[in-house]
C-alpha cells in the first residue's frame, strides 16, 4: 500500500524524488499541468504528494490514470486531505490563499519522508527535477530548507518597501519553490521571538502566527520569512532562475542567472497563465497543457512555443525569449538523445 511504503532516508538518494503540492478551489488543471511538466522532463522516479480538498481527490485520481503508461510508470502519487495539526483549522485555511498554510505542516504530516520539494500549483518545470534535487547535497550542516530571494533589487522588492514584520535577508524569500530536508526540520530547535529558548517547528507555528497575524500580507510565506529571519543559518538560498516570476522581467530584466543559464523553474504567480498581462508565461503554460504525451517534443512542444513567442516580442518579458527557451531546449535535446540511444541500444541486441 502506498501509505505503508518506506521512503529512502538518504537525502541524495535518487530512488524517489518527493514533490509536494497543495491544491484547493479551482487549481486542479494548474496542478496537473505542473505535474505533467515534472514527468515530461525528469530522469529519476517521482513520488507526488498532493494535498487536496475532498471534492478534488476523485478528479486527480481519474486524470492521472488517463496519462499513458510510459509516463505513469515514472511516478507514484498519494493524495491527502487538508489537515492542520496545531491551532485553529479554519483560521489556517483562510490564511492568504485557500489551504496555502498546509505547506507549513508537511514536516509533521509526512513523517516517513526525508526530503521533498514543495511547489505552488502555478509552477512549471523547464528542466529535470533531478537538477534542483541535487542541491540537497550542497546544504551545510545547519541548512534545512532552500528558497530563492523574493527580489534581486531591494529598492523594488516588496518586503524591503512594505513589510511590517521581520523577513530574511535584504529582500525576503519567495516560498513558491521550497526544497526541504524534513528530517532536519523535525529535529531542530528554532530560535524565535516568543520565548528565550528554542521551539520545535510544530510548537512554533501557531504562537508565531498569533503574534504576527495582523502584520502579514502573504500568509505562510511571511511566516517562513519570520522563521528564517531568526534562523538565517538554516536557509540555503538558491538563485532566481529556480523560481522565475513576472517580477523578474516586468520591470526590466533583473535575474542574472536566467540570462546566463535560462529559466529552470517558471512561477506564474499573479494569475498570469490565465490572463493576457504576461503573454510569454501564458504561452509556456498553454504549450505544456496542450502537448500530447506521446508526441515528439520538438515538433509538438518546442516549435509551437517558438511561434507563440513571436507574438510576445513586443512585451517586456517577451523581448528576452532566449531566457525562457534556453533550458527547455537543452532539456529536450537530452530527452531526445536518451530515447534515441535507448532505442538504438534495444535494436542493436537483435
Amino acid at each position: 500500500k502506498p501509505g505503508e511504503q518506506k521512503h529512502p532516508k538518504e537525502p541524495s538518494s535518487l530512488q524517489c524524488m518527493h514533490l509536494a503540492v497543495v491544491a484547493c478551489g479551482d487549481r486542479l488543471e494548474e496542478t496537473l499541468i505542473m505535474l505533467k511538466s515534472a514527468v515530461l522532463f525528469s530522469n529519476s522516479r517521482l513520488c507526488f504528494h498532493i494535498f487536496a480538498e475532498d471534492s478534488l481527490k476523485p478528479e486527480f485520481e481519474k486524470k492521472l490514470k488517463e496519462w499513458p503508461s510510459s509516463y505513469t510508470k515514472k511516478f507514484e502519487s498519494n493524495i491527502y486531505p487538508i489537515t492542520f495539526s496545531v491551532g485553529n483549522a479554519q483560521e489556517w485555511k483562510k490564511l492568504f490563499k485557500p489551504c496555502a498554510a498546509q505547506r507549513l505542516f508537511l514536516p509533521v504530516i509526512l513523517k516517513d519522508v526525508d526530503s521533498l520539494l514543495y511547489v505552488d500549483t502555478d509552477v512549471l518545470f523547464l528542466r529535470p527535477i533531478d537538477d534542483i534535487w541535487h542541491l540537497l547535497r550542497e546544504f551545510n550542516s545547519t541548512q534545512l530548507a532552500a528558497m530563492a530571494p523574493e527580489h534581486e533589487i531591494p529598492k523594488i522588492g516588496w518586503y524591503s518597501r512594505f513589510a511590517r514584520h521581520p523577513y530574511y535577508g535584504s529582500t525576503g524569500v519567495n516560498s513558491g519553490v521550497m526544497l526541504m530536508n524534513l528530517t532536519r526540520i523535525r529535529s531542530t530547535q528554532f530560535k524565535n521571538s516568543l520565548i528565550s529558548g528554542g521551539l520545535t517547528w510544530e510548537e512554533m507555528l501557531y504562537p508565531l502566527y498569533q503574534k504576527y497575524k495582523n502584520y502579514i500580507t502573504w500568509g505562510d510565506q511571511d511566516l517562513l520569512n519570520i522563521i528564517f529571519y531568526f534562523n538565517p543559518e538554516c536557509l540555503y538560498v538558491f538563485p532566481c532562475q529556480w523560481n522565475y516570476r513576472p517580477d523578474h522581467c516586468m520591470y526590466g530584466s533583473n535575474c542574472r542567472g536566467a540570462e546566463d543559464e535560462g529559466v529552470s523553474i517558471l512561477h506564474g504567480n499573479r494569475g498570469v497563465y490565465h490572463d493576457d498581462k504576461q503573454p510569454t508565461f501564458k504561452a509556456l503554460y498553454e504549450v505544456i497543457r496542450d502537448f500530447p504525451f506521446e508526441d515528439n517534443l520538438f515538433q509538438s512542444l518546442y516549435y509551437p512555443l517558438q511561434s507563440k513567442f513571436l507574438d510576445t516580442v513586443h512585451t517586456l518579458c517577451g523581448r528576452i525569449p532566449q531566457v525562457f527557451l534556453k533550458q527547455i531546449e537543452k532539456t529536450m535535446k537530452k530527452v531526445y538523445e536518451n530515447r534515441v540511444i535507448v532505442y538504438l541500444g534495444a535494436n542493436h541486441r537483435y
